[in-house]
C-alpha cells in the first residue's frame, strides 16, 4: 500500500510540472528532460509511468475534463436558476486557473498541437455542450430573449472564454482571469438578459468575481 501511494504521489507530481511548463513554456518547447528536472524525479520514474510526452499531455486533459464535470455536478447540485449556475461554472473554472498550473495548461494544450484520443471529447466542444444546455434552459426559465441564437451564444462564449487566457498569457497575470470573465458576462448579460432581470445577473458576475479576487 505505501508503494503504490508512493507511485501516485509520484505520478502526481510528474503531471504538475509537466502541465506548469506546458503552460508557461508551450508543449513544444518542453522536453521529458526539461520535465524529469522540474519535477525533481528520475527518467526512470517518469518512464515507468508515461512513456511519452504526448501521453503527459493527454494525463493532463484527462484531469481537465474530470475537474470540468466535478464542477459541474457540483453547481447543478445546487438548485440555482440555469443561467445562474452557467455563470458559476465560468468562474470555477476560472478560479482552478488561478490556483492551480493542471487547468491551465489543459486549455493551452486544447489550443496547441496535440490531438484529443478518444474516448475524450475536444475540451471546446465539451465546454460548449455545457454552455448550450444551460442556456436553453435560461432561455425558458425566462432569463434570456427567447430569440436568442442559443448555439451561437455557446460558441460565443466558449471562444471568448478561452480568449481572454490565450490573449492574457503574454499581456497580463493569470490572477486576472476572473476580471475578464467578470468583463464577459456584464457584456453578455447586457446583450442577452431582459431588462427586469438584468441588474440580478450583472451583481451576481461582480460578487463571483469578488469571490475570487486575491486578497
Amino acid at each position: 500500500m505505501a508503494r503504490q501511494l508512493r507511485a501516485e504521489q509520484t505520478r502526481a507530481t510528474i503531471i504538475t510540472a509537466a502541465a506548469d511548463l506546458f503552460d508557461r513554456c508551450g508543449y513544444e518547447s518542453t522536453s521529458l528532460s526539461d520535465i524529469v528536472e522540474h519535477a525533481h524525479v528520475t527518467k526512470g520514474a517518469l518512464y515507468f509511468h508515461f512513456a511519452a510526452k504526448e501521453d503527459l499531455a493527454h494525463a493532463i486533459m484527462e484531469i481537465q475534463s474530470r475537474t470540468l464535470r466535478d464542477v459541474v455536478a457540483e453547481m447543478d447540485a445546487r438548485g440555482h436558476t440555469s443561467l445562474e449556475t452557467l455563470m458559476r461554472i465560468t468562474f470555477g473554472i476560472a478560479r482552478l486557473s488561478v490556483e492551480g498550473p493542471v487547468p491551465r495548461a489543459g486549455l493551452r494544450l486544447a489550443t496547441g498541437p496535440v490531438e484529443v484520443r478518444p474516448p475524450l471529447t475536444h475540451p471546446f466542444t465539451e465546454w460548449r455542450d455545457i454552455a448550450a444546455r444551460r442556456l436553453h434552459g435560461a432561455m425558458k426559465e425566462s432569463d434570456i430573449h427567447p430569440d436568442i441564437d442559443v448555439e451561437a451564444v455557446a460558441h460565443a462564449l466558449v471562444s471568448w472564454f478561452v480568449g481572454t487566457r490565450v490573449v492574457g498569457r503574454s499581456l497580463e497575470p493569470v490572477a486576472r482571469q476572473p476580471r475578464r470573465v467578470a468583463e464577459m458576462w456584464h457584456v453578455m448579460i447586457r446583450g442577452m438578459v431582459p431588462v427586469t432581470r438584468r441588474a440580478r445577473y450583472l451583481n451576481l458576475a461582480s460578487r463571483l468575481e469578488r469571490e475570487i479576487r486575491p486578497v
